[in-house]
C-alpha cells in the first residue's frame, strides 16, 4: 500500500472518494464537495433527504459516481463522542469496505477525522497505520488464484499548511503498520514450519533488511553460558533451541540501552502436562511475544530512533518427548536460582527467567518483556486488552498511557511483595506455579520478578490479545499484539 499526500484543492483522483459525516452534518460540509460533479451532489443529497444516510456511527453507503468513481459515505456518529479509538475502527472498516468493492485507490480528507488531543501528524499516522493493518491477509498457503484483493493507494488530502505534518505522520504510520504485519506473518506460519531455527533466521533477515545486528546462540553456546532454564524446557523437542540477541545502536554505544524481551515458544503442547485439544489449536501463536520484539526492533531501526535498544528472544518448542523435562524437576537458571517445575505447561516464564537475567549484562535503563503467558490473564481481562504488571506504579501509569495512544491497549494488575510468597519453592528457590492456584497472571509475573530485581522492569501478558477478534476489522489470525506498544515506548524514550 502506498500513501500520497495532496492539497485538498486538487481534483480528487482515485477510484474511491470518501465522504465522512458526523450526525447532523449537512452534505456540503465535506471538503470535497466543491470538486464533486453536480450529478454526484444530487445523489448524495437524495440519500440525506430520504434519511437513508444520516451520519450515525457505523453507517456506510457506497454510491456509483461519475466517471466510474465510487463514493463512500461513512457515518462518524455524534461529534462529542468521536475519539481515537473510533478513528482506528473507522479506518479499518473503510479498507475492508474498499476491498469488498474492489477499489484499488481511495481519497480521504484526513483532517476531517481529527480527534481531541490528536496532532495532525499523529492523526495521519493513525490512519496510515491502521489502513496497512486492515489491508493485510495471510495467504501464504493459498493457491495463487485466491490471493485476495488489496487496496494499493490511499490519497490523504489536507490543507496546504498541514501537508508536511500529514506526510511525516503517514510515513511513520506506514512503517509501524508494516512491522505489525511482519509480526502477524511470523505468528501465522504453522508450528510445523515455524521452528526455533526458522524464527532465528527470520530475525537475521529482519536485521539485514532494517539495519540492526543479530547474534544467535545454539545449544552448545547456551550450555557454556549457563542458560539452564531455556535448555531444560527444550529437552523434549528434536528442534534445537535458539537464543536470539538483537542490538540496535541509534545513540552512543556507551549509553545504557533499553531491553525488550519476547517469549518465543514456537509450539507449545504443554509438555508432559499435555494441553487438551482445544487448548493446543492456537499454540503456534505462543511465540508472538518474540515476534513483537523482532518487529519492534525493525521499526526502531527503520525510524532511526536515537536510542540503543536490545531485543532478546529465547525460542524453544515445548514437546512431550522422552527426554522432556518432568513435573518435579529442578532446573538451574542463569541467575543461579533453581526453578522447581510443578507443571511443564508453565514453560514460558521459565525461558524468560534466563532472558531477564541475561538482560543485566547491558545495565539497562528499562526492561519490558512481552509474552503470551497465561490463560488466567485472558480470563481476567478478556480478549481486547493485555495485562500489564510492574512493581513501579509511576512506570505503570506511563506504560498504560502509551498503550492507549498506540492502540495496543493494556490494563494493570497488581504486583505486590505479598505475591512473592506464592512462588517460593519447596525444593528449589522458586516454583513455576502459584501455591493458591488463583491469580495465575499475577503469580506468573511474580515469578518473573525474581529475575528482574536489578533494573526497572514491566511485564506484558498478551495471551488474551494474541488473535484478532470480531469487530476489529482485521484478518483472522495473529494480531501482532505488543508490537505497537513497544514501538510507542521506544519513540517516547527517544523523545
Amino acid at each position: 500500500m502506498k500513501f500520497q499526500v495532496k492539497n485538498l484543492k486538487a481534483r480528487p483522483a482515485a477510484a474511491g472518494l470518501v465522504l465522512t459525516y458526523f450526525a447532523k452534518d449537512k452534505p456540503a460540509s465535506q471538503p470535497f464537495w466543491r470538486q464533486l460533479k453536480a450529478t454526484d451532489k444530487k445523489q448524495v443529497e437524495r440519500y440525506f433527504q430520504a434519511k437513508e444516510f444520516i451520519g450515525k456511527e457505523g453507517e456506510a453507503k457506497v454510491l456509483l459516481g461519475g466517471s466510474k468513481t465510487k463514493i463512500f459515505l461513512l457515518g462518524l456518529g455524534e461529534r462529542s463522542k468521536w475519539n481515537t479509538r473510533r478513528l482506528i475502527l473507522l479506518t479499518r472498516k473503510l479498507i475492508v469496505l474498499a476491498k469488498s468493492e474492489r477499489i484499488a485507490s481511495i481519497n480521504l480528507a484526513v483532517e476531517q477525522l481529527g480527534a481531541s488531543g490528536l496532532s495532525t501528524d499523529r492523526l495521519a499516522q493513525t490512519v496510515a497505520e491502521n489502513a496497512v493493518m486492515a489491508n493485510y491477509d495471510f495467504l501464504q498457503y493459498k493457491q495463487k488464484a485466491d490471493n485476495g484483493f488489496k487496496v494499493k493507494q490511499i490519497i490523504l488530502s489536507a490543507d496546504k499548511l498541514a501537508l508536511p505534518s500529514v506526510q511525516a505522520g503517514a510515513r511513520v504510520g506506514q512503517t509501524i503498520g508494516e512491522q505489525v504485519n511482519d509480526a502477524r506473518d511470523l505468528g501465522n506460519i504453522p508450528g510445523g514450519e515455524m521452528t526455533p531455527s526458522l524464527l532465528a533466521q527470520k530475525a537475521q533477515l529482519a536485521g539485514r533488511d532494517h539495519g540492526f545486528k543479530v547474534k544467535i546462540l545454539g545449544r552448545t553456546e547456551m550450555k557454556k553460558i549457563g542458560l539452564g532454564a531455556i535448555l531444560g524446557v527444550a529437552h523434549g523437542s528434536a528442534e534445537e533451541p535458539k537464543f536470539i540477541i538483537m542490538e540496535y545502536h541509534g545513540a552512543n554505544k556507551k549509553q545504557s540501552p533499553y531491553v525488550f524481551v519476547g517469549k518465543g515458544v514456537t509450539f507449545d503442547t504443554g509438555g508432559l502436562n499435555l494441553k487438551p485439544e482445544k487448548g493446543m489449536n492456537d499454540m503456534h501463536l505462543d511465540m508472538l511475544g518474540g515476534a513483537a520484539v523482532i518487529a519492534a526492533l525493525g521499526a526502531v531501526a527503520r525510524l532511526k530512533l536515537p536510542i540503543n535498544v536490545i531485543g532478546l528472544v529465547p525460542t524453544v518448542e515445548n514437546m512431550p518427548g522422552n527426554a522432556g523435562y518432568r513435573p518435579g524437576d529442578v532446573l538451574k537458571s542463569l541467575s543461579g536460582k533453581t526453578i522447581e517445575v510443578l507443571n511443564t505447561d508453565a514453560e514460558g516464564r521459565i525461558i524468560l527467567a534466563d532472558a531477564l537475567t541475561y538482560a543485566e549484562r547491558y545495565q539497562p535503563k528499562l526492561v519490558i518483556d512481552v509474552a503470551t503467558l497465561t490463560g488466567a490473564c485472558q480470563v481476567a481481562l478478556g480478549v481486547r486488552v493485555a495485562g500489564l504488571m510492574t512493581p513501579d506504579t509511576e512506570l505503570q501509569t506511563k506504560l498504560q498511557q502509551a498503550g492507549e495512544i498506540s492502540g495496543d491497549y493494556v490494563w494493570p494488575l497488581p504486583l505486590w511483595e505479598e505475591y512473592e510468597e506464592e512462588i517460593k519453592g519447596t525444593f528449589g528457590d522458586v516454583q513455576n506455579l502459584g501455591k493458591s492456584g488463583s491469580g495465575g497472571a499475577i503469580t506468573a509475573a511474580a515469578f518473573l520478578w525474581q529475575f528482574a530485581k536489578n533494573y526497572p522492569w514491566a511485564h506484558l501478558d498478551i495471551a488474551g490479545t494474541m488473535k484478532t477478534v470480531e469487530g476489529q476489522y482485521l484478518a483472522k489470525g495473529a494480531s501482532g499484539s505488543g508490537t505497537r506498544f513497544l514501538i510507542e515506548i521506544a519513540r517516547n524514550l527517544a523523545n
